[in-house]
């Protein structure tokens, strides 16, 4: 379960780097029609209206793909080999878990006409019977459906794996072998996804009231549901579950939602997309929406562990001084400009349970004081790029000068208590190891892909490579025959074992150089 958990998580991740970028573009877009940034200067500017407008249409279009993006995601993530198969077979099966779902609800007289709002009113319902019915209902890539947004990629791409990682070797009879291997994945796709479809049909509805629940708990526990959310957030970074409770509140109703435009949008960043193409859009809604979203990561992400950085190299031994330098700027830097903390967490969350907890309370505070102040700054990267995009560049409307004062408190605290802690009781962050533990911190390792399989236990005990945005995912045959040293000597900021086979090594912004390097030294071997 830990090991599918783990491998879950980090397929959620595929989709989120094209979302993020279609975020800064609508940003830049909605900068230019802000009133308050340009008044009205732009406001008949032909050439901007236009360039805005084709912004609006490709956002717009790329965030209809995002069931299906899960989907091919999630397939190709929990699939052990042949992605490319599972990714194939997975565009099949979502086509076909909808269309089924279609088929059955036409058969209970369910189609897009008979739910639409002006239908419903016309039969005696009231303005908001008609569209609580007609949020229960979508339409994906053509299809009438449920309106499972997500989870309906998220289900067919486990389906596909699951099929995949059954079939993709099975042997035919001889008269039947060129429908073998390969091929076969999508016959099974086939064959068993109106299954799923009718499944789902049954359950959907009660599952669907279960996450409605859960996002009006969330919603009833207002300021302080952010605080939760903040809290869990960081103390759940070690273990890889924070992408699934942070898909779960960007894309799914226990985010928020709201209706835009007369359609039911659901999930924080969904809506703080979807405000984003509007020139003039409710900012008490986005505002509910944003919570949830980067203006509660700028504080920590942006001040507090840079500071804790500065605390860290302050604290380390002098001898040790100049070759930590090197390494707490980098992963300094990285939080600051792009909000990527992990390669400063994973240097004390595991020898330090009280600071990984101050961290985490620190989060949690930071989402609530931005809540309780108003602060309206969204999309779902934190560092210093998405402060000035959807916060500086926005206007004063967003508040972003509260976040930033926010944010120069929260260094100072960092640095105090990190500062304190560390001497207090006596901390080995990096450049404080013992004479026995002590490491090299040098950025760069000759032959780095051979050091890391060597210190994995050699190219034998290697089974699976992958990675996220900062840490190397692997599957090895014996976790306890590892060199953590060794792989210290490559950069790395830490380790987690899953269990006796899973292994996630910390790297930070040069994970993917890590996991290339690594793959070409054990297909060179």
């Amino acid at each position: 379960m830990k090991t599918f958990i783990q491998k879950l998580g980090k397929s959620l991740m595929g989709p989120l780097s094209i979302i993020v970028a279609a975020g800064l573009l609508l940003g830049l877009a909605s900068t230019l029609q802000n009133p308050n940034v340009f008044g009205n200067a732009l406001a008949n500017v032909e050439l901007v209206n236009n360039f805005v407008s084709l912004i609006n249409s490709l956002a717009g279009g790329l965030f209809g793909l995002l069931p299906i993006l899960f989907c091919m995601s999630v397939a190709q993530g929990m699939s052990k080999e042949d992605k490319e198969i599972a990714t194939f077979a997975s565009i099949i099966g979502f086509v076909l878990f909808h269309t089924t779902i279609r088929f059955l609800l036409q058969l209970k007289g369910i189609t897009a006409e008979t739910v639409s709002i002006d239908y419903l009113v016309s039969q005696g319902a009231s303005v908001l019977e008609a569209t609580q019915k007609n949020a229960a209902y979508d339409t994906v890539m053509g299809i009438f459906t449920y309106r499972m947004n997500i989870f309906g990629g998220i289900i067919v791409g486990l389906w596909s794996a699951m099929i995949h990682n059954r079939f993709h070797t099975t042997q035919l009879p001889t008269a039947f072998s060129f429908f073998s291997g390969k091929r076969f994945v999508p016959i099974m796709m086939v064959v068993t996804i109106p299954f799923l479809g009718v499944a789902m049909f049954l359950i959907w509805p009660l599952f669907n009231m279960v996450i409605n629940g859960f996002g009006g708990l969330l919603s009833q526990a207002g300021a302080f549901g952010t605080f939760i959310y903040g809290f869990l957030e960081r103390l759940l970074i070690p273990t890889g579950l924070h992408h699934i409770l942070n898909q779960l509140i960007r894309f799914t109703p226990i985010g928020g939602a709201a209706m835009i435009d007369g359609e039911q949008i659901s999930g924080a960043l969904n809506i703080f997309n979807a405000l984003l193409m509007d020139p003039n859009p409710d900012m008490d809604v986005m505002r509910q929406a944003t919570r949830f979203l980067t203006q509660g990561t700028h504080p920590f992400m942006v001040f507090g562990l840079p500071a804790a950085c500065y605390a860290m190299y302050q604290t380390a031994l002098p001898k040790n001084k100049k070759k930590v330098k090197g390494v707490l700027l980098a992963a300094g830097l990285t939080s600051f400009f792009t909000g990527i903390t992990e390669p400063i967490e994973f240097s004390f969350f595991f020898i330090s349970p009280l600071l990984w907890l101050f961290h985490a309370c620190m989060a949690g505070l930071s989402f609530l004081i931005n809540t309780l102040l108003e602060v309206c700054i969204g999309n779902a990267g934190g560092g210093l790029i998405d402060l000035v995009i959807f916060g500086v560049l926005r206007g004063t409307q967003t508040k972003w000068i509260l976040n930033v004062v926010i944010g120069l408190v929260y260094a100072v605290i960092y640095y105090l208590v990190f500062k304190w802690a560390i001497v207090k009781f006596n901390i080995k962050t990096p450049g404080r190891e013992d004479e026995a533990d002590e490491v090299s911190y040098e950025e760069e390792v000759t032959e780095l892909g051979k050091s890391i399989m060597e210190a994995l236990g050699g190219k034998e005990n290697i089974e699976e490579i992958d990675n996220c945005i900062s840490r190397l995912r692997l599957v090895l045959k014996d976790t306890s025959v590892i060199n953590e040293n060794g792989l210290k000597k490559t950069g790395s900021l830490g380790i987690i074992k899953i269990n006796e086979k899973n292994l996630q090594v910390v790297y930070g912004a040069k994970v993917e150089k890590a996991a290339a390097e690594l793959k070409r030294a054990v297909k060179s071997n």
